[in-house]
């Protein structure tokens, strides 16, 4: 992983830039908030929680805490995919109304560290309205390529937190 600053970007200049970890998911490169992120770890096998919704792969015990793990290609509706080598799970800190909670993000691959300038980035399209893209907190471009940066706090959402909370109960 490297740490990149597109030219077309000087936010560091203009104090207005975010990093963000960027990471492969069925082809496409997302990006969450690099504040958000606690660790990356290696795919290891869950413990899976009955009835629990499907893209909650299970817990890990990650230095005695409980955390969920989502599988993000199943969550953004993109199929199943193999883990390989390159499968990773992005520990992130996720904040919501009843505090703060951790959650693991299976994801296919690691990409960059961006620092973007967010004056630069565009909203979804409205073509996208119907769609459940309150996720989507911005599209960048850089180095040529677009980016969509994801918004952890709705991302992972109380109905998740719910669904990771019934799942600890039962463990």
């Amino acid at each position: 992983m490297s740490t990149s600053t597109p030219s077309n970007d000087d936010s560091s200049a203009t104090g207005t830039g975010q990093q963000y970890l960027t990471f492969m998911l069925a082809g496409e490169e997302y990006g969450v908030d690099i504040l958000r992120v606690q660790e990356i770890k290696g795919w290891d096998k869950v413990t899976r929680i009955p009835h629990t919704a499907k893209f909650i792969l299970g817990v890990i015990n990650l230095r005695g805490s409980v955390v969920p793990i989502i599988d993000l290609r199943c969550r953004f509706g993109l199929g199943n995919g193999d883990f390989g080598p390159t499968t990773v799970v992005i520990v992130v800190r996720a904040v919501n109304k009843d505090g703060e909670r951790t959650v693991g993000l299976v994801v296919d691959a690691v990409s960059e560290v961006y620092n973007i300038d967010m004056a630069t980035t565009k909203p979804p399209p409205d073509v996208f309205a119907n769609a459940d893209t309150v996720f989507i907190k911005a599209l960048a471009t850089v180095a040529g390529k677009m980016l969509i940066l994801l918004d952890v706090d709705r991302l992972i959402g109380n109905s998740i937190l719910d669904e990771a909370s019934a799942g600890e109960a039962a463990a």
